[in-house]
C-alpha cells in the first residue's frame, strides 16, 4: 500500500471511530464545546476530501448524533452532483432515517427548516420519511414542533383537522373528531384525559395540573414504553409506585448495563442473581448463533476512575465495558474476564483507582488467548506507556505471526486527537458506542490495523452499503 493510500484509509478509520463514539458532550477529559467543535471540522475534513466514504458511513454502525450531522452536511452541499451520486446518497440517507429515532429525525428537519435548506432533494426525503410513519396522529402529538417546522418548511399537504392541531392554540377549538387530537385537547383542562397521551407529552400537563409525581407514574404507566419503564423504574420504586416494572431480560444490552450500574451497591447485591439472569440473557441474544464461536477470550476491562465519563454521560464507559463482558463471554468458548481494579464479581464494579493496563495485559496473555479483546479509553497511566510496551514486544517477539487476535475497543472519543486514544500502534484501535455493535467492530479492526489497503476499505463500505440498501428494499 503506498502512502497517500495508507493516509486515506486512516483518516477514513479515524472519522469511523469518531462517529461512533462522539456525542458533542462533556467527556471525563474534554468539554462539551471542544467535543462539537472537533467533530464539526473533522466532518467537513472528511466531506471535503472523501465524500463518496463520507455518505458511505451511514450503513455503519454509527451513532444518531454523527448520523444527523452527516445527513445534515449532505443536503446542504447536493449542488453540482451527478444524478447517480444523488440517488446512491438518497438511499443511503432514506434508510438511515429510518433507523434513527424519530425525535432525532425531526430535530434535523428543524435544523434544516432554521438553515434554509430547501432545496428539491431535501423537500422529497423530507416527504417520504413523513409519508412513511406509521401512526402520523401519534407523532404530531408527541413530536408536535417538529412536525409543525416540517410541514410548513417543506410546504407539505396534511389532512385539515392535522393541521388546525398543529397550528391552533386548544382553546380556540371547540373539538377534534380524531380522537387522539380530542384527548389532547381535553387534557389541557380535565386531568383525567392525560393517562390516554404518550408520556412525554402528559409528564408536561401533569405539571401544569399540579398532580403529584406518584400518582402521576402509577396512573400513567399502562402507556409507557419498555425503555421509559427501565428509565423510571428507580423513580417510581422511591415514590412507592409498583405499577412501573421492566422486563429487565428484554432490555437492550448497554442499556440494562447502565440501569445495573445506576443501582446502589448494596441493591446490585440484593438482587445480584436477578441481574446477572437479565446481562446473560441479553447478551446472548446479541449474540445469536455466533454464540460459542470465538474460541478463548480474554478481556481486558477498565474501570479505573476515568470509566465514571462524566455528569452528561454518567459512567457509559463503565457501561460499554460492563456489557461486553456478558457479551464476550456469550461469544467465547472459553472466557476470562480481567478487569483494571483486579475485582472478581462484574456487577459490582465502580469507578476508581488508576488504570494499570500493562499489568493487566501481562496477566492476559499468559493464558494465550485466540483472542485478546481491551476496552478502555486507552489512558494507561499505572505506570505510564506499559500497555504500549507490553503489546510491542508480545507483537515483535513472542507472537510475531499473530496466533492472538488483539483488538482495543475505546468507547470515548478524543477531541484534541480526532480520534479515540490508542495503546499501541502494534494493535488496532476502533471506537464503540454499544457492545452490541462489537462483532462488526471486530470485522472493522483490520482496516485500523493497517492489514487491509484502501482499495479493500472501499469494497468494505461497499459491500456494507449494499446490504445496507438491501435491507430497506426487502422491508
Amino acid at each position: 500500500m503506498d502512502r497517500r493510500d495508507l493516509a486515506a484509509c486512516e483518516d477514513v478509520v479515524m472519522f469511523v471511530n469518531a462517529a461512533v463514539t462522539a456525542t458533542g458532550q462533556r467527556e471525563f477529559r474534554d468539554d462539551a464545546s471542544a467535543q462539537r467543535l472537533s467533530v464539526e471540522f473533522l466532518h467537513e475534513y472528511i466531506l471535503g476530501n472523501y465524500r463518496e466514504l463520507y455518505a458511505a458511513s451511514l450503513a455503519l454502525d454509527i451513532n444518531d448524533f454523527n448520523a444527523a450531522l452527516i445527513v445534515r452536511n449532505l443536503l446542504v452541499s447536493s449542488r453540482d452532483l451527478t444524478p447517480e451520486v444523488r440517488r446512491r446518497e438518497g438511499e443511503l440517507i432514506a434508510r438511515r432515517l429510518e433507523l434513527m429515532a424519530p425525535q432525532r429525525v425531526w430535530r434535523l428537519f428543524r435544523e434544516l427548516a432554521g438553515r434554509g435548506v430547501n432545496n428539491r432533494r431535501t423537500r422529497a426525503i423530507m416527504r417520504d420519511w413523513t409519508a412513511q410513519r406509521r401512526d402520523p396522529v401519534f407523532d404530531a402529538v408527541k413530536y408536535r414542533t417538529g412536525v409543525k417546522a416540517t410541514m410548513r418548511h417543506a410546504h407539505l399537504e396534511v389532512p385539515a383537522e392535522t393541521g388546525t392541531f398543529l397550528f391552533s392554540s386548544p382553546r380556540k377549538v371547540s373539538a377534534f373528531g380524531t380522537p387522539l387530537f380530542e384527548t389532547w385537547r381535553q387534557a389541557h383542562y380535565a386531568q383525567r384525559a392525560l393517562y390516554d397521551l404518550p408520556y412525554s407529552v402528559a409528564e408536561g400537563l401533569a405539571s401544569m395540573h399540579g398532580i403529584k409525581r406518584a400518582t402521576f407514574l402509577e396512573k400513567i404507566a399502562p402507556q409507557l414504553t419498555r425503555l421509559e419503564r427501565l428509565r423510571l423504574q428507580d423513580a417510581a420504586e422511591r415514590a412507592g409506585v409498583a405499577a412501573v416494572r421492566a422486563d429487565l431480560t428484554a432490555m437492550p444490552l448497554t442499556r440494562l448495563a447502565s440501569y445495573v450500574l445506576s443501582l446502589s451497591q448494596t441493591e446490585r447485591a440484593s438482587r445480584h442473581d436477578e441481574l446477572r439472569h437479565a446481562m446473560t440473557v441479553s447478551a446472548r441474544r446479541v449474540a445469536g448463533p455466533a454464540a460459542g464461536t470465538w474460541g478463548r477470550v480474554v478481556a481486558v476491562l477498565d474501570d479505573s476512575f476515568s470509566s465514571f465519563g462524566s455528569t452528561a454521560k454518567r459512567q457509559r464507559p463503565l457501561a460499554v465495558a460492563l456489557a461486553c463482558r456478558f457479551l464476550l463471554k456469550a461469544l467465547a468458548e472459553e472466557f476470562t474476564g480481567l478487569w483494571t481494579s483486579g475485582t472478581h464479581d462484574p456487577l459490582l464494579v465502580r469507578p476508581s483507582g488508576p488504570t494499570p493496563l500493562g499489568e493487566r495485559l501481562i496477566d492476559a496473555l499468559e493464558l494465550a488467548p485466540d483472542r485478546l479483546i481491551v476496552v478502555s479509553d486507552g489512558w494507561d497511566n499505572s505506570p505510564p506507556g506499559l500497555a504500549a510496551e507490553v503489546l510491542r514486544v508480545w507483537r515483535e517477539r513472542l507472537d510475531p505471526t499473530g496466533a492472538t487476535a488483539v483488538v482495543h475497543l475505546n468507547p470515548v472519543y478524543d477531541a484534541e486527537g480526532f480520534d479515540v486514544k490508542r495503546l499501541s500502534a502494534s494493535v488496532p484501535t476502533v471506537g464503540v458506542r454499544d457492545a452490541e455493535d462489537v462483532p462488526a467492530l471486530v470485522e472493522l479492526a483490520r482496516f485500523a490495523e493497517g492489514r487491509a489497503g484502501f482499495a479493500e476499505l472501499r469494497r468494505y463500505l461497499a459491500d456494507r452499503q449494499d446490504r445496507f440498501r438491501s435491507r430497506k428494499a426487502a422491508a
